[in-house]
């Protein structure tokens, strides 16, 4: 069967649009951007932290407040990627590095999981968003207490990313939107 070139184009267009919807939610994630990472979802999409939440993705956004609410720093990154579309819906495994480091009463702690998202995204209204997301943890490295040195010489005078709206790049971006809180 050959696929003719318009179709091609308009898979690989829906394919950068998925693509652009996984940055956005790490982008939200990190930056505690609940309404942005709301508008990531359909109305009764599902989310799947495991043990941790499993309901609809609105419920577990309006949790994020309280389970962030340690954490002083989040930074997610999308490594391998893999989607496969039919039609208006597609099927993403998507491979990511998540660094938190959260405040405990002992002090903070760092944790790195090195996992994967599976996906399930519609495309509704022309819009592609996430229909079904689980979060899969593949491995975890604990420093306790946590080795992240912010304040160390070789730091100093940089920009220092921020969950909320004091981080940097709310103040630099032009076209890159974000919400504020």
């Amino acid at each position: 069967m050959t696929t003719s070139t318009d179709e091609r184009l308009h898979y690989f267009i829906d394919k950068q649009e998925i693509l652009e919807l996984v940055n956005r939610y790490c982008q939200a994630a990190d930056r505690h951007d609940h309404d942005a990472l709301r508008a990531l979802y359909h109305a009764d999409a599902l989310d799947d932290h495991g043990a941790f939440f499993k309901g609809l993705a609105t419920d577990f956004i309006d949790k994020l407040p309280d389970i962030q609410a340690p954490m002083e720093i989040l930074h997610h990154n999308v490594t391998t990627v893999n989607i496969e579309i039919d039609g208006d819906y597609a099927e993403g495994e998507v491979y990511i590095l998540a660094f938190h480091k959260a405040a405990g009463p002992d002090g903070s702690i760092d944790v790195l999981i090195g996992g994967r998202y599976f996906d399930k995204y519609e495309k509704r209204d022309g819009e592609w968003k996430f229909s079904h997301r689980v979060v899969v943890a593949d491995w975890v490295n604990i420093q306790d207490p946590s080795i992240v040195n912010l304040e160390h010489p070789f730091v100093a005078g940089s920009h220092i990313g921020c969950p909320g709206a004091d981080d940097p790049s709310y103040a630099f971006f032009k076209l890159i939107k974000r919400q504020t809180p």
